[in-house]
């Protein structure tokens, strides 16, 4: 890859997503005020003082917005590492071992699938305690299942080919096989499948923020400053409208290098072309 052939929406992205990633990194030291801290008047606009105004509560939104970036990221960044190790490992497996793994494995992935996301992670969070492990773990198992069906798709298109087939006549196990065989040669469309799943993390932490069961007050995040400032737009305010456009620029910037990865794969050989 040279570096003068990514194209300029792609060093957009990146850029975007240093940036989300600097602030998540060093909150304590690029934010204003502390991220719990009244510093003024409710919903007090923007000022030279307060550079995107103050939220329902007199906190400053910047700073909130900052520390809000290190629990959206860190949550998840967590779910989508989990979600694409399990329904990767699983899916190479069956792939690999076909048969009544295949079938058991496959089977319980589509049941899975099944059932509306939404709603059964707000189930799931109504009735387990509320805290950042349940929470990881919960959005990863249900996000597996997207993984599992693409690990499947591409594991198999490998599988098949000679040196998949000689590595089998050589004796090596199934572990070697997935690892060595498998996995280097689908590593682009996996990675260009992790940043999606990470957009989709992103947005699917936000809407059970919002809806009031994902990351609990008094800690920042963008759904939850989402939710604790929409009656303001009813009087004119745009405290709400601050972290619902980070949401988007974010998802947006991951889609912009996601997109550039998929352009760079015309095969399933881990993108190893010249662009």
């Amino acid at each position: 890859m040279r570096l003068r052939n990514v194209p300029i929406t792609a060093w957009i992205g990146m850029f975007g997503i240093a940036t989300a990633f600097t602030c998540a990194i060093f909150a304590p030291l690029l934010a204003p005020y502390g991220e719990t801290e009244v510093v003024g008047n409710v919903w007090q606009i923007a000022d030279g003082q307060y550079f995107f105004g103050l939220d329902n509560l007199g906190r400053d939104i910047l700073s909130r917005l900052i520390f809000g970036a290190r629990t959206t990221l860190f949550v998840a960044l967590a779910a989508t590492i989990i979600s694409f190790s399990l329904g990767i490992i699983l899916s190479f497996t069956a792939a690999v071992s076909r048969g009544w793994v295949d079938m058991v494995f496959s089977r319980f992935n589509d049941l899975m699938m099944s059932i509306p996301t939404l709603i059964f992670a707000l189930v799931v969070l109504a009735v387990l305690p509320q805290n950042l492990i349940v929470l990881i773990l919960v959005m990863a198992i249900l996000d597996s299942t997207r993984v599992y069906r693409l690990g499947r798709a591409v594991a198999l298109d490998v599988a098949v080919m000679e040196f998949v087939e000689a590595a089998k006549l050589r004796g090596e196990g199934k572990i070697w096989i997935i690892f060595r065989e498998i996995l280097p040669n689908t590593l682009t469309p996996l990675l260009a499948e992790f940043g999606l799943r990470f957009a989709f993390s992103i947005l699917f932490l936000s809407t059970l923020s919002f809806l009031g069961l994902g990351i609990q007050p008094p800690a920042a995040d963008w759904g939850g400053m989402v939710k604790d400032n929409k009656d303001g737009i009813i009087f004119g305010i745009s405290a709400a409208l601050v972290p619902g456009s980070a949401i988007a620029a974010l998802a947006v910037c991951v889609n912009l290098v996601v997109d550039w990865l998929l352009k760079r794969t015309s095969s399933l050989k881990g993108g190893r072309g010249d662009a």
